[in-house]
């Protein structure tokens, strides 16, 4: 065999893993995390805006990156007349609730449609299904292809991906056949939105954050998954400490030092936690001046570094083109 071979073998090889990572990454995130990896306050409890962003954005937070202050406040100011619903020049907290849970369904629709038109890209019928060898073939097939071109980790690794996906994807299947129809497979990718789906949020955060597989989680655990240098000692920074009180105080309910499954769940998928709330309440709280409890557009507009890149901007452009929302 000529070297030309090998080496076209060995792009087909990198296309098909980028293919790989391009496709899992927009699926495989934290489930126990609903909104950022970013930590939202640094280890001086400086604000990492960036966090913000990625809680609305995910992948596209980063769009408006290279756009000049000028063109980012332009842009923004058209979100702001759309959020302002009453017309009565602010944006009220319920105005910013509103649009940020739009924002937040719109994205998980885009999400799934990208998704669905990367398996079945000829099927325009919405009452197609996709069958778990489909899914499977497109997200792993490329471990046939590089079988002996694998070291073992990354074949272990691979192996319990798949598992982990086949597990989500038998929660999904509501019906039982096999087979996932468009709203299964929006289960599928965004677990953490479907109550029928909480039982593999648990499962997924238990093995990411369970290091000793003693079936709960540690106080060290815990601090660990958010706060790597926890292990090298140091001084620690304030929002540990106020973790670590959570833990002890309200997480762990029973006193024992671990967070048992239910205990797990109510962390991860609290029933009374609402996000849009949450993160409007910090929108407002880091951009009301004269603190009336509204924003007005030049509020707003002062602030554009910390909406830049939210769904109070990127999204909320999507929804402008969105009457039906």
């Amino acid at each position: 065999m000529s070297h030309l071979y090998y080496l076209c073998r060995l792009f087909s090889y990198f296309l098909l893993i980028i293919s790989f990572v391009i496709f899992v990454s927009s699926k495989e995130k934290d489930t126990h995390d609903h909104l950022s990896d970013e930590t939202h306050y640094g280890s001086k409890n400086e604000h990492n805006t960036v966090y913000d962003h990625e809680a609305f954005l995910g992948e596209q937070a980063r769009s408006f990156e290279n756009l000049s202050p000028e063109e980012s406040r332009k842009r923004l100011a058209l979100i702001v007349d759309k959020m302002d619903t009453n017309g009565d020049g602010y944006v009220s907290y319920d105005e910013l609730k509103d649009h940020i849970h739009k924002a937040q369904k719109l994205y998980i629709m885009e999400d799934v449609d990208k998704q669905w038109k990367t398996l079945k890209p000829k099927e325009e019928d919405e009452s197609s299904t996709i069958t778990w060898e489909e899914y499977k073939l497109m997200t792993y097939g490329f471990m046939d292809e590089l079988k002996t071109g694998l070291n073992e980790e990354d074949t272990k690794t691979y192996k319990d991906m798949m598992r982990r996906d086949d597990r989500r994807w038998k929660m999904a299947d509501n019906n039982g056949d096999g087979l996932l129809n468009r709203d299964e497979f929006a289960d599928f990718l965004h677990p953490e939105e479907a109550e029928h789906m909480s039982d593999v949020v648990v499962d997924e955060t238990l093995e990411d954050v369970d290091k000793d597989a003693d079936g709960k989680i540690s106080l060290t655990e815990y601090i660990t998954d958010m706060y790597p240098s926890e292990e090298t000692g140091g001084e620690v920074p304030d929002w540990v400490v106020r973790e670590k009180e959570q833990f002890n105080n309200f997480r762990d309910k029973d006193k024992d030092g671990f967070l048992d499954r239910e205990e797990v769940k109510e962390w991860i998928i609290p029933q009374d936690y609402d996000h849009s709330g949450t993160e409007a309440k910090h929108l407002i709280h880091e951009s009301d001046k004269d603190k009336d409890g509204l924003l007005s557009k030049e509020e707003i507009l002062e602030n554009y570094d910390l909406f830049v890149g939210s769904q109070a901007t990127d999204f909320g452009e999507a929804l402008m083109k969105h009457d039906e929302l």
